[in-house]
């Protein structure tokens, strides 16, 4: 019998006491000193491991991609999510000071969100609040930084100031007395102390246009804000359009980090006047329309359910 004879395909010989012997180019692959024809290794040397290690490539090298990436970064969220403004005045005093730097929040309106009574908001010049100021000519490392969103650029002519009243509200403020906002008194403590609600500009009763604001400064005799330009169209109202986010947070300097939230005057109360009574009128009036209609169909359903019941003793009977 031949049963010691191979094939070419070197098959182990099977042994009935034991496991069949491993072929020869796994026991060849298994001594690690290179191919299975006994030649160099992979690397070109005798002996090799088949890969040689990759070389990292220097701090140098990568710091261009780094600053690139984190330029492009910066840009996007300037453009969509947060942007500083640096406080160029004292309309909004004591709440901000000059040459504060407020982080916005410009997400929220991607969204839908509008503004809100109370919030202080940066928005663009509806058209001639500026046009006396003209902005000094930034120099390289101001129009850098304004690219890249952590300076505002001079080319932008935006304001801050509070929103006092929303569209559909009626505000006003007589001589003497406190803004009041759909016949509710303000309570306003962040009003710069010493200040009156609006001595030196009474205005109003004035309706505020849906989808439209009527700010004001903190500091009210210092601040040139929708009282002193009800002659312009929109009648010193701002286009919620124009707004460009809320200012949520002072980032500078250090010992003046603190968030502007809304004051809780805004939350009293009978602020939303008419709003309110406009809006539970309807409620009122659709509860009293659907009782008699819920009634009516109650009788309706109940009517056809008797005639059945009728019909079917009929035939019982």
């Amino acid at each position: 019998m031949a049963v010691g004879a191979r094939s070419g395909h070197d098959e182990p010989e099977e042994r009935p006491d034991g496991p069949a012997d491993p072929p020869a180019q796994a026991q060849a692959d298994s001594g690690g000193g290179g191919t299975a024809d006994g030649g160099p290794g992979g690397d070109g040397e005798p002996g090799g491991s088949g890969s040689s290690p990759r070389k990292q490539r220097s701090f140098w090298k990568e710091l261009p991609l780094l600053i690139g990436i984190a330029l492009i970064l910066a840009l996007l969220i300037k453009t969509f999510l947060v942007q500083a403004f640096s406080i160029p005045s004292d309309s909004m005093q004591d709440t901000l000071q000059r040459g504060d730097r407020v982080l916005v929040d410009k997400l929220t309106p991607w969204f839908g969100s509008t503004p809100e009574r109370g919030e202080v908001v940066v928005f663009h010049d509806p058209g001639g609040w500026l046009e006396d100021q003209k902005p000094a000519e930034p120099n390289a490392v101001q129009k850098f930084l304004s690219f890249i969103g952590l300076m505002p650029s001079a080319e932008e002519k935006d304001l801050i100031k509070r929103v006092i009243a929303t569209g559909g509200d009626t505000v006003e403020c007589k001589k003497g007395g406190p803004v009041k906002v759909n016949g509710k008194a303000l309570n306003e403590p962040y009003i710069y102390p010493g200040d009156s609600a609006c001595d030196d500009m009474p205005f109003g009763p004035i309706k505020v246009p849906k989808g439209r604001i009527w700010v004001m400064g903190d500091h009210r005799q210092n601040s040139l804000d929708s009282r002193y330009h009800q002659e312009l169209p929109g009648g010193g109202t701002v286009s919620n359009d124009e707004v460009v986010g809320r200012a949520f947070t002072i980032a500078w300097p250090l010992n003046r980090i603190d968030w502007l939230g809304i004051p809780g005057t805004f939350d009293q109360k009978g602020i939303n006047g008419m709003g309110a009574a406009g809006t539970a009128a309807p409620v009122a009036a659709g509860l009293a329309g659907a009782v008699p209609i819920v009634l009516w169909r109650r009788r309706r359903l109940t009517r056809p359910s008797d005639a059945v019941e009728g019909t079917d003793l009929t035939r019982e009977g």
